[in-house]
């Protein structure tokens, strides 16, 4: 009897979405050395403010002028 080959599972998209992020990152980091690498990897900005406190103060703006809004609307 012949072996038959494994079977393959088909990917998920969060699989070949990632898959293709790490050839992207790994065909930049071709012909570079690690010192390269590293540096790059470094200089990467970071938010100065976390995405929480962003949602936060975006709550208590926008919340506070629909509040106001309504006020208006349906108040005296």
């Amino acid at each position: 009897m012949s072996a038959s080959p494994p079977l393959k599972k088909a990917q998920t998209l969060e699989q070949r979405r990632r898959n293709a992020k790490f050839a992207k990152d790994q065909e930049a980091r071709m012909g570079r050395s690690e010192e390269q690498v590293k540096k790059r990897v470094k200089e990467a900005p970071k938010s100065s403010i976390s995405m929480f406190w962003i949602a936060i103060l975006g709550f208590v703006v926008f919340g506070g002028l629909m509040f106001e809004g309504l006020a208006r609307m349906f108040g005296r």
